[in-house]
């Protein structure tokens, strides 16, 4: 009877002590996840709080086309600028793609364009139109395109992580293989906006 008692005693007492560590776990986990989020505050990018995007191109296979895009969110459209260089003279088509994968050496894991809507390959001032069709880029006699292109209607959001992509050819906006080859491809990202100084 009295061992009886000793072990129930001895029991309830292992119980209270396994039900107090595993109390203490619970606080120190629920203070530890809380710490982590205020610490975590500053890589917050709540929908709708960016403004700019980058895309910095590089070459596909056998290439040398690069440059660095930047993407601006204005009311009402996309302001794509910036520079593209190792490419030839004249006109080449310039499209956002439907993803930002750039395994393939070719630029083809970037799918086709952008189209969430289903319309009809065009121009950019075409009444339907992907709205990825960006138009064409035109490089002078040393290779080098100045970009300075309303994307009027296109959402920033929505582009985020896809890829811009510059042909080897002229986009004619009838046909979607007339812009040729793949030849410079690079992810949307979003950008570091830098307070000017003053």
């Amino acid at each position: 009877m009295i061992r009886s008692t000793l072990i129930r005693s001895s029991s309830m007492r292992i119980l209270a002590k396994s039900n107090l560590l595993a109390l203490s776990a619970a606080v120190l986990w629920a203070f530890g996840t809380s710490a982590f989020a205020a610490a975590d505050k500053s890589h917050d990018h709540p929908h709708g709080d960016f403004k700019e995007a980058v895309c910095v191109l590089v070459p596909t296979k056998d290439r040398q086309c690069s440059g660095t895009l930047v993407l601006t969110q204005k009311e009402g459209y996309v302001q794509v600028s910036g520079e593209v260089s190792g490419i030839k003279p004249g006109e080449h088509g310039f499209h956002i793609h439907m993803y930002g994968d750039l395994r393939s050496s070719d630029g083809s894991s970037a799918g086709g364009h952008f189209n969430p809507e289903g319309h009809p390959h065009g121009g950019p001032d075409s009444k339907e139109h992907h709205e990825g069709d960006l138009g064409n880029i035109k490089a002078n006699g040393m290779g080098v395109a100045k970009v300075d292109i309303k994307a009027m209607g296109l959402d920033l959001h929505h582009v985020l992580g896809r890829a811009i992509v510059v042909h080897a050819d002229k986009d004619d906006f009838k046909d979607i293989k007339s812009a040729g080859p793949r030849i410079g491809v690079g992810v949307i990202g979003l950008a570091e906006v830098k307070e000017m100084k003053k």
